[in-house]
């Protein structure tokens, strides 16, 4: 085990490049969002959360470019007042940056000088953090009218006036009594607001809906999972994927949530969403270990108008590994083959590259863009994987290895495309996951509702096997070719979970990273023109506009999301990592600066003496591995933005500990009673493990050349 443990965590149309000669007038826009505006997508303009409906993340502008970057410098700041995540693509409409950070809080701020022109609060109670597998984060804000749109950690869809940060009006999306939660950005199609949700770890039924922009009347629904056999009347689509499951999966919800990714083909008038994974993932407990379970892990077209079923297409046909089809999606008009085709594509978690005819969602090619081992590669007669029998770990019973892991080989961090080059920039993980088959799993109201053995997994406090696992996990920018299925080159990073793109008119390619670098690229070869220091890691995209003839860059910084929580000693493998939540936007010839970062200091392990039985670490160890792990880190070990449990003083104290885990004292900050599934006794086993650990690991520091 402990081998395997130490392998794990281990690019149309060609657009002319406008350049800087927009007038202001041109530059700003006047007036409504609309369809007309949104698709004419003029240079300056960033009005959607990829600037146009085909999701390219591409910036004409040219001002910035290879001549000019290193003239390129802080224009202005803003500071967040959250110490989050930070994954939100901002807008920029008439002469404004509207944001979303952590908490589903929206800020608006004068594009030229940073002023903070309003900010509104939805009031998330802090204790839906529990429902959140990672972290309170959100993904951005959607226009139309005059308004902007806004989904809310716990479910609710708002209607904002865009002048003055006032509420319009406010609906429930979800079944606010389940496990369910809203991070990402909603999309507006013609007047039609939609948006979908997460939860599918915790047992939830994935859906995506429509509303109207107006009035927040719910419009349309799209269900990905079929419901319990003759409990609702279904459409066709449903019908048909209930052939795909079995047993009763229903009493977990399925999964397929909507969460994040979404394109829209105007002139096809279809809508593209990415679904998610099963819920729990192993599908020996979700669907008797078979059946493709439609549509989990799918790229799905629905009519944009009415929500009906177009076609779709399964990455990952019975999903066993949390191996969504959630991330991004991109259309562009491209050759292949000597003919133009319409294509989507997308680079989800299972590694592999997908290139599909967007018109009925047909294969066109597949490839693996980082290193696979779960399967040999894809069938294209029939589109489907060519599976590794031992990575459906659940039938041999024994522990997979997987690569990618369950973080996914490209997660939710944007990709860019550059349609001149027909170049894809992807930001890729390479990182393992252990899948240990958990005997005698059953769901339960709190906490991951996966079925495998996280507890089982927790690295150990041995230098070598962590040394391994450190050496194993790393990240790197791809430069995609997407018609050749070939990398064109890549930068290596120390680690993974690095910032979303931006490619550029002035053939860039702008990214920040885990190490707290903004970083901006040569598109043609990847060579690093031009480095700012934001003093945190980076995991949000990028976006440029032009405001008086003058273009601009702007990110949003602040370290945060799973990598941040959950993967231990792994969440610091690119340094150490801190949350400095900021709004950067950069110009040349910027001359403002960052005051200087707080000092980094680390804190000395000083547990209490590990006096508990083995028996009673070892059922502290299970219960934390499940239920305590995705937030305070595996094997305990914290990440840099909630407390690490090593240091806490609540290990001195049983009766604070019991406070805070039984009686839920610390709910406002997150922090639920865990009182409704733990015993006392269960409680003080957790502390037991906790302070076995610290020990261990205070051993372990103590060791020349330990990490």
């Amino acid at each position: 085990m402990r081998v395997a443990i130490a392998l794990l965590l281990g690019t149309s149309l060609a657009l002319s490049a406008c350049g800087q000669g927009a007038s202001q007038t041109e530059a700003v826009g006047s007036g409504t969002v609309d369809a007309a505006r949104i698709i004419a997508a003029r240079p300056a303009e960033w009005l959607s959360t990829g600037r146009t409906y085909d999701e390219q993340r591409f910036s004409p502008l040219s001002a910035i470019n290879q001549a000019t970057i290193g003239q390129l410098g802080l224009a202005w700041s803003a500071d967040m007042d959250t110490n989050r995540g930070q994954e939100a693509t901002p807008l920029f409409i008439d002469g404004t940056l509207y944001v979303s950070t952590a908490w589903s809080i929206v800020k608006a701020y004068d594009a030229r000088s940073g002023k903070l022109l309003w900010s509104y609060d939805p009031e998330v109670p802090r204790e839906t953090l529990v429902k959140a597998c990672c972290d309170a984060v959100n993904r951005g804000v959607a226009a139309w009218g005059d308004k902007l749109f806004v989904g809310t950690l716990d479910g609710r869809l708002l209607a904002i006036n865009r002048k003055s940060g006032k509420p319009v009006w406010s609906v429930v999306t979800l079944d606010q009594t389940k496990n369910y939660t809203i991070t990402g950005a909603p999309r507006v199609v013609n007047g039609l607001v939609v948006i979908g949700n997460g939860g599918a770890e915790f047992g939830a039924r994935g859906y995506v809906a429509a509303y109207d922009a107006d009035s927040g009347k719910e419009k349309w629904k799209f269900y990905t999972v079929p419901a319990q056999p003759g409990t609702e009347k279904e459409p066709d689509y449903l019908k048909k994927a209930a052939a795909t499951w079995y047993g009763e999966w229903w009493k977990q919800g399925g999964g397929g949530t909507v969460w994040d990714a979404m394109a829209y083909d105007p002139e096809l008038d279809l809508l593209y969403i990415g679904v998610g994974n099963g819920s729990p993932w192993n599908q020996a407990y979700r669907s008797e270990g078979k059946g493709d379970n439609l549509y989990l892990s799918s790229i799905v077209a629905v009519h944009a108008k009415t929500g009906e079923y177009a076609w779709h297409y399964q990455t990952t046909p019975g999903d066993s590994w949390d191996f969504t089809a959630t991330q991004h999606i991109m259309l562009a008009d491209m050759e292949i083959g000597g003919a133009k085709r319409k294509v989507l594509m997308q680079a989800p978690k299972n590694g592999f590259f997908y290139v599909l005819d967007r018109t009925n969602g047909k294969l066109l090619s597949a490839r693996n863009f980082v290193p696979v081992n779960w399967a040999s590669g894809i069938d294209m007669k029939t589109g489907r994987p060519i599976e590794n029998p031992q990575a459906r770990y659940y039938r041999t019973g024994k522990p997979f290895i997987g690569s990618p892991g369950a973080t996914g080989a490209h997660s939710w961090h944007p990709m860019a495309f550059d349609p001149r080059s027909r170049t894809v920039f992807i930001p890729a993980n390479l990182a393992a996951f252990p899948y240990i088959p958990e005997k005698g799993w059953r769901a339960n109201k709190l906490g991951f509702n996966v079925g495998v053995d996280i507890a089982a997994a927790a690295m150990p406090a041995d230098k070598a096997v962590r040394a391994a696992a450190m050496n194993a996990t790393t990240g790197a920018l791809i430069a995609w070719d997407p018609v050749a299925q070939k990398e064109k080159w890549r930068v290596s990073y120390k680690g993974p979970w690095n910032g979303g793109l931006l490619a550029t008119g002035g053939d860039l390619v702008f990214q920040g990273t885990a190490t707290g670098d903004f970083n901006a690229y040569a598109s043609v070869d990847g060579r690093k023109l031009w480095s700012f220091p934001a003093q945190t890691g980076i995991v949000a995209a990028p976006i440029s506009y032009e405001l008086d003839g003058q273009q601009y860059v702007a990110v949003m910084a602040g370290w945060g999301g799973v990598w941040a929580l959950a993967p231990g000693i792994l969440s610091d493998k690119s340094g150490p990592s801190r949350n400095i939540s900021r709004l950067l936007v950069f110009k040349l010839d910027g001359k403002a600066a960052l005051p200087p970062a707080p000092p980094l200091a680390k804190m000395p392990l000083d547990p209490p003496p590990s006096t508990a039985s083995a028996a009673e670490i070892a059922a502290g160890g299970a219960r934390f591995g499940r239920y305590c792990s995705t937030c305070h880190g595996d094997a305990a070990v914290g990440g840099s933005i909630v407390p690490d449990l090593r240091h806490s003083a609540t290990l001195n104290d049983e009766a604070t500990w019991q406070m805070i885990v039984h009686d839920g004292a610390l709910k406002d900050n997150g922090m639920v009673s865990f009182a409704s599934i733990f015993s006392a006794k269960d409680i003080e086993d957790i502390r037991a493990y906790v302070i076995h650990r610290a020990n261990e690991d205070k051993t372990l520091e103590s060791t020349p050349n330990a990490r």
